[in-house]
């Protein structure tokens, strides 16, 4: 996931922390429903944006062995965790504003719940639709608003308790901030696409526990940044424990998680 100041901070330790603790339980299940998607539209060169740690990209590689796989993400620790995790994909550190890649060398951008983190969104798309073919596609996930992730918002509940002041925000400014699908197809017709496919997408997570959610989400994303931040430190883990079991259980915990599925087309241009 790309993002460079304020609250989309990313740490050189988050990644294993929230690869073990967050991409089997929040992230696996939509990748899996995003490679499939990806592999129905038999693309021979796929770029990824914002990959992360490779959960999508590990996938894609298994359902489409045929195609060539780009995978990017602007942080240096993302992409050296990812491309151990997926050696098969090219891996490269690029900003999705500035992409280092040639007009049209694409037939597919996927982008898994990372288009949220883009400072500049129109921008962003604009550079997608440069780099795909003519007939080429771009399939992205946005998740929806807060209060429709179980395990997001029973997590912001106990970020509010324990800073009842001045709560940490990462959570619904960013993950959850672009959540209204109508701003989202204004942005990509900005930006010179047609939207083909919107959907709601509603898919259940499984965590071994509350605690282990905890942990993924207060040391493998910048909420974690946020929290030292603000002065905290056990009591504000075990405070948002105490909140999330409440609201949860102690485990197995089991929770709803919604999202929309894009898939665009590029405008044709036209002739001068």
């Amino acid at each position: 996931m790309p993002g460079t100041s304020g609250d989309r901070r990313w740490s050189a330790s988050m990644p294993d922390a929230y690869e073990q603790y967050l991409v089997p339980v929040v992230f696996r299940p939509f990748a899996e429903d995003l490679a499939a998607r990806a592999t129905a539209l038999h693309p021979g060169r796929v770029l990824e944006l914002a990959a992360g740690t490779g959960a999508l990209t590990s996938i894609l590689l298994t359902e489409a062995p045929s195609a060539e796989v780009t995978a990017t993400d602007l942080n240096e620790a993302m992409v050296a965790f990812g491309s151990a995790r997926a050696p098969g994909a090219a891996w490269r550190r690029a900003d999705a504003q500035r992409l280092p890649f040639p007009d049209g060398g694409f037939d597919l951008v996927v982008c898994q719940f990372g288009v949220m983190f883009f400072p500049d969104r129109v921008a962003a798309f604009t550079e997608v639709r440069r780099v795909l073919a003519p007939s080429g596609r771009f399939l992205f996930t946005t998740w929806g608003s807060i209060g429709t992730h179980g395990f997001e918002s029973a997590l912001q509940a106990g970020l509010d308790r324990a800073f009842p002041v001045d709560p940490p925000r990462f959570l619904r400014t960013v993950p959850h901030g672009y959540a209204d699908p109508t701003v989202v197809a204004a942005d990509l017709a900005a930006a010179g696409f047609t939207v083909e496919d919107e959907r709601e997408l509603t898919l259940e997570g499984r965590a071994a526990s509350t605690a282990d959610l905890a942990t993924g989400y207060l040391t493998g994303t910048p909420v974690r940044l946020a929290v030292e931040e603000r002065g905290g430190g056990p009591a504000v883990r075990a405070t948002v424990i105490e909140e999330m079991t409440a609201r949860l259980g102690p485990g197995p915990a089991v929770a709803p998680m919604a999202a929309y599925v894009f898939r665009a087309a590029p405008v044709p241009r036209r002739r001068v």
